[in-house]
């Protein structure tokens, strides 16, 4: 059997991430054992045809925050001539969005990067994205999941420090309560799992409708045409040890921005986030495993007739109808 195909029953802790707040101070950090919990990144395995974009970057890193024994300092060390050497372009549309600020705060634009310090620099009781928001100051786990946020930083500035300014204002107009209004969510879902999509006509239409068998099968020949950016860190913490349910929030880049100028698809993006588009949650659900030359098991048909995978898509009833159906 391919190595991965089934869920792990017991992720080790080294890998897994408890969704819980991040306002540990300190004293929390002592308490833990002192053990590098980055020793995982070593099992990244960076020939995977979905960490190829993120291996130019992200490899030396890696190798670094092994030898330092420190993600943070690891990621601050990367110079910003590397990181021009890795990404593909500028553009206008980039020129344009790098001067838009927000002067409560960290700003779309400015000209220092922000600096990833350790966990314990976050103080008790404050809002990890108002903290970062406030001091462009990222609190930073030794791991696989901090780590691939922090790579995300680095490919994407624009589009981090447009996901921090909406939390941000969201915290602030909304407060931190027991669940996130519509909003936070989808800012969060977008920062955590998002898989961004640039594709054909036909293709999108096939994935919404959830045909998986059309969109995997029938249209196979246009995947060649399929340019997609996995953006969300805890999607690319999961596929460390891949298995086939793994799921992608796939949101939708337009026609007209080309996929491969990354300056340009960040400074999109910056445009796209908007609050209202967002509370709709614009995403579509996206086994990764299934896309074609991504797992050799996928070169069957069969393998998309697994319904507890590849689910069909869910009748919406409205209210009224549920009533005369009592």
């Amino acid at each position: 059997m391919a190595r991965g195909l089934k869920k792990p029953a017991n992720p080790s802790a080294a890998t897994r991430t408890p969704n819980t707040a991040r306002c540990s101070n300190a004293a929390a950090d002592a308490s833990q054992p002192a053990v590098f919990g980055g020793d995982v990144l070593a099992s990244i395995d960076w020939s995977q045809p979905w960490f190829a974009p993120w291996r130019e970057l992200g490899e030396p890193i890696a190798h670094r925050a092994l030898q330092q024994q420190n993600v943070a300092e690891a990621l601050n060390a990367i110079s910003n001539t590397a990181k021009c050497e890795v990404s593909a372009g500028s553009g206008d549309i980039a020129s344009k969005a790098s001067v838009s600020t927000n002067s409560a705060g960290l700003a779309l634009g400015d000209a220092n990067e922000v600096k990833f310090v350790p966990q314990s620099a976050l103080p008790e009781g404050q809002a990890y994205e108002d903290f970062i928001f406030k001091t462009a100051q990222v609190p930073t786990r030794d791991g696989l999941h901090d780590f691939f946020n922090g790579l995300c930083w680095h490919r994407f500035p624009l589009a981090k420090r447009r996901l921090n300014q909406l939390q941000a204002t969201e915290i602030d107009t909304q407060g931190i309560r027991a669940t996130r209004g519509p909003v936070r969510d989808a800012l969060t879902l977008f920062d955590e799992n998002v898989v961004l999509m640039h594709a054909p006509d036909d293709v999108w239409a096939a994935l919404q409708a959830r045909d998986w068998l059309r969109l995997f099968v029938d249209l196979r020949e246009q995947w060649q045409q399929v340019h997609l950016v996995l953006f969300g860190h805890a999607l690319l913490e999961k596929l460390v040890t891949p298995y086939k349910s793994i799921t992608g929030h796939v949101y939708r880049v337009d026609s007209h921005v080309n996929p491969h100028d990354e300056a340009a698809l960040d400074a999109w993006l910056v445009q796209d986030l908007q609050p209202a588009k967002l509370a709709t949650k614009p995403y579509e659900p996206l086994p990764v495993l299934g896309v074609p030359g991504w797992w050799p098991a996928n070169q069957d048909r069969a393998y998309y007739e697994d319904v507890n995978v590849f689910r069909p898509k869910r009748e919406v009833v409205a209210p009224q109808m549920k009533l005369l159906a009592k």
